[in-house]
């Protein structure tokens, strides 16, 4: 059996990878390895190896390599830390090929720990284009890597346009398209009744705003300006309910959670609950029963999109993705991303759109990865 070893660093690349990570594990050609890393193992980013525990994925290691500070510098040196850990944890697992997904410098590291140790790596989400320095470090990863499955047809003929193989590019879409496509997505008080949160109680029953805003690397020094834009906006509708979520990881994330706990401990606004994470299927009915998402997540272009549920992306950190009909951007400016949420409310729902996918990616690379002699470009 090939050891396949998918690494998850962040509570998004769970959500991005989960149902690929199941169809290795269940498949007869592979042994699944895991490897918990980063933010996944913090309690401030809501503990997602919790989640990945009772979803039956025990990590076979767990490393600590996010330094404190939400700097570009502690990011550029949390990305050597990954780089010492992940060679090391490389070492003792001996796999024979390595999965990482996107563009964060938590896959960098990967990429690099892989590529010096001469190991397969195959890389999802290659050849995408978003707009700050998530571009640069998502070509990188891509030329690093060996095998590439892309989520939608213009990413793949990029990734070839960079000079890899077109026999080492697939697109079966986004694995995580796959939770929209093959369960429940209904949302009650019942099935939300576990969850903690902070601030008003709410009736998942009646409608809501979902709001993720994560700090932009390349506008570094400006997030607490932003977040708070965006939180004014939101308290100017008062008839409907507003889910925040904390944001990732990334340089600026202290200014951006400070701004979300000033404005709730002030209580700026009314309607406001606070969730740190959910596992990737109850955020699936989150996003699928949201009446509009607000802020600058990818899950607003991807899910949000197979849904067709109204998307406002604020700012530039989404600026250049491919994107549906669902989607329209709004500038940092409280009075501008006011004016579209109103107007996205009013569209209710959009027509599906399948640009990332069918919702069948988690089988479909399995089935190709299970074809593949792995070797090294």
């Amino acid at each position: 059996m090939k050891k396949i070893c998918v690494v998850v660093a962040s509570r998004m690349n769970y959500g991005r990878v989960k149902t690929l990570m199941q169809s290795i594990k269940d498949h007869n050609d592979f042994d699944l390895l895991t490897i918990a890393g980063a933010s996944t193992l913090l309690e401030r980013f809501g503990n997602a190896v919790d989640v990945m525990r009772r979803d039956g994925f025990t990590p076979d290691k767990e490393l600590y390599y996010l330094l404190e500070g939400s700097l570009p510098m502690t990011q550029a040196k949390s990305t050597g830390m990954g780089i010492l850990e992940l060679s090391t944890a490389f070492s003792e697992l001996s796999p024979d090929a390595i999965v990482t997904v996107a563009d964060r410098f938590e896959t960098m590291s990967t990429a690099i720990s892989a590529s010096y140790m001469n190991i397969p790596l195959i890389h999802l989400q290659g050849g995408e284009v978003s707009g700050n320095i998530d571009d640069k470090v998502r070509n990188a990863i891509t030329k690093l890597s060996d095998y590439h499955f892309t989520c939608s047809d213009e990413s793949r003929k990029r990734v070839i346009e960079m000079g890899e193989d077109p026999d080492r590019v697939f697109n079966f879409g986004c694995p995580s398209l796959d939770l929209l496509n093959n369960q429940d997505l209904s949302i009650s008080n019942e099935i939300m009744g576990d969850y903690i949160y902070l601030g008003d109680e709410i009736n998942w029953e009646l409608p809501y705003i979902l709001m993720i805003q994560h700090p932009v690397t390349t506008s570094y020094g400006q997030g607490f300006f932003q977040i708070n834009e965006t939180l004014h906006a939101l308290s100017e509708i008062d008839d409907i309910q507003k889910i925040i979520m904390w944001p990732n990881v990334d340089a600026g994330t202290d200014e951006v959670s400070k701004g979300i706990r000033m404005f709730r401990e002030k209580n700026l606004g009314s309607g406001f609950t606070y969730h740190k994470n959910f596992s990737p299927e109850i955020y699936s009915r989150i996003i699928n029963n949201a009446a509009c998402c607000v802020g600058n997540s990818s899950s607003f272009i991807r899910e949000a999109s197979f849904l067709g549920v109204p998307a406002v992306m604020v700012g530039d950190r989404q600026k250049d993705r491919e994107h549906g009909s669902n989607v329209i951007f709004s500038p940092h400016q409280k009075k501008e991303i006011y004016k579209r949420i109103l107007s996205q409310l009013d569209k209710n729902r959009f027509d599906q759109e399948n640009i990332f996918g069918d919702g069948f990616a988690g089988i479909n690379i399995t089935k190709k990865l299970s074809e593949i002699n792995f070797t090294l470009k």
